[in-house]
């Protein structure tokens, strides 16, 4: 019996490999949580303390709470892998009468979010009140769109929030809303 050796090629059908990204990656899903009311943030956080507790980097942003001094240069951690951050805000953002500072911090906040997202330094992000901060107008849906379609592949996303709009749902992989209503 003779062997032979046979070439491997990529099929042209084969999905190209983009720059930078490593090898055979799990592509990262959106999951989008909302509900009309805004007491569900427990069940996210829990599943993000999850995830960092089996050693996977995780980051929590949350755009509308203040009050507690966790701008983005004061994070807190959270064990070894999970960095929560919270807008530098003297008190939580209800709607979009802000003063001068609370823009500032608010703006600070987002591009701190984009470079962490752009740089790839964690698994899972979560974006807490991202649609409500859109919805008020505080921070443009087109930028958040452009973000999230060229963030990179591997890469899991959680928005949070009510009041999501159809172009954001249309991104996501995952939608879940949470009812407060019981049906008999």
């Amino acid at each position: 019996m003779v062997s032979q050796l046979v070439e491997l090629r990529p099929r042209s059908d084969a999905p190209v490999q983009a720059k930078g990204q490593p090898p055979y990656c799990v592509e990262g899903l959106i999951q989008i949580f909302t509900a009309h009311h805004r007491s569900f943030f427990t069940t996210v956080m829990a599943q993000a303390l999850t995830i960092a507790g089996q050693g996977t980097p995780v980051l929590v942003v949350q755009f509308l709470k203040g009050g507690i001094n966790l701008g983005v240069a004061r994070p807190m951690t959270l064990g070894q892998h999970l960095d929560w951050v919270r807008c530098n805000v003297q008190r939580c953002l209800h709607q979009n009468d802000l003063s001068e500072s609370e823009v500032k911090a608010l703006a600070e906040l987002w591009e701190f979010t984009q470079q962490a997202i752009r740089h790839s330094q964690y698994s899972l992000v979560v974006l807490d009140e991202l649609s409500l901060a859109v919805h008020l107008g505080l921070i443009p849906e087109a930028a958040v769109i452009n973000l999230l379609e060229n963030r990179p592949r591997q890469l899991d996303i959680i928005l949070t929030g009510p009041a999501v709009s159809p172009r954001l749902l249309e991104l996501a992989d995952q939608v879940t809303e949470l009812r407060r209503t019981y049906r008999t």
